[in-house]
């Protein structure tokens, strides 16, 4: 497992530095890795009665949108959501403040261009802990009506592949070490500031973000909801990485954006997935 995780890193960070090299990002529109994935990116949608806010997908570290939500973009779609990716911080590598601001400025795009008031934000890995800065710090809490991470690193890692991959071009994961002064600041004070609703959903078997226990977020219960996979589905063996295309995932980012507050905490899926 440790070989595995220290060959990703290496093979991310030489993909990281060429996603540098290659300079900003392509046009939304584009082909290959800039491409977004299937149901999301249809900027003439517009938001019905029954799916108000648009639901904006933000990516984890080392990882790109078409990929990242492969499975997860086409379930909202059919499921009446207006649905918005795009790459960020090259493949999500530079520090969290600065990818935050690239959050403000992307949603800002997806309620000029849809005409709501709000997004709901459905992120992953880092991109499930970085829309709180955001929301805390440039503004978001007005802007966000749901909050779902999956596997959020909200209180950091202290698998020490962290410290390697911040070696390796990726300040980002420096940020995201438990401890570090970025979550030090973001987890000072409340958690969930008023606005958003809360969601976090995780697994017993996240063997990035240890242990998996630091995903969850303190607050309120009628705002906030942390939901462990196994608690509901015992058989369900999906780790960190793939966590975003199980099906019981969705099922709980469905239930959290359907309703008006955050998942129910009792909330039972199908337990279709084995892992």
């Amino acid at each position: 497992m440790r070989l595995r995780l220290i060959t990703r890193l290496l093979l991310t960070a030489a993909a990281t530095a060429a996603l540098t090299l290659a300079g900003p990002a392509a046009p939304a529109s584009a082909s290959g890795l800039d491409a977004p994935p299937a149901g999301a990116n249809d900027w003439s949608c517009k938001p019905d009665r029954d799916h108000p806010e648009p639901v904006v997908l933000v990516n984890g570290t080392f990882k790109l949108m078409r990929e990242n939500w492969a499975v997860l973009s086409p379930v909202l779609k059919r499921s009446g959501y207006c649905v918005f990716a795009f790459n960020y911080g090259h493949a999500a590598t530079r520090p969290i403040a600065d990818s935050a601001a690239e959050l403000r400025d992307f949603v800002a795009a997806v309620r000029a261009a849809t005409g709501a008031a709000k997004v709901d934000i459905v992120g992953h890995s880092q991109g499930g802990m970085m829309p709180r800065y955001y929301v805390k710090f440039l503004g978001g809490a007005a802007q966000v009506d749901d909050l779902v991470g999956i596997v959020p690193s909200n209180h950091g890692t202290a698998n020490p592949l962290a410290l390697a991959a911040g070696v390796l071009l990726c300040p980002s994961c420096l940020d995201q070490r438990t401890g570090s002064d970025l979550l030090s600041r973001l987890n000072a004070g409340p958690e969930a500031p008023a606005g958003p609703d809360y969601t976090v959903i995780t697994t017993r078997y996240d063997e990035v973000v240890i242990p998996y226990t630091s995903a969850f977020l303190s607050g309120p219960a009628d705002r906030v909801t942390n939901a462990v996979l196994q608690d509901r589905c015992p058989l369900d063996l999906f780790m960190h990485d793939q966590a975003t295309k199980d099906p019981n995932v969705a099922q709980w980012v469905l239930d959290a954006l359907g309703r008006q507050g955050p998942a129910d905490p009792g909330f039972q899926p199908r337990c279709l997935s084995l892992g």
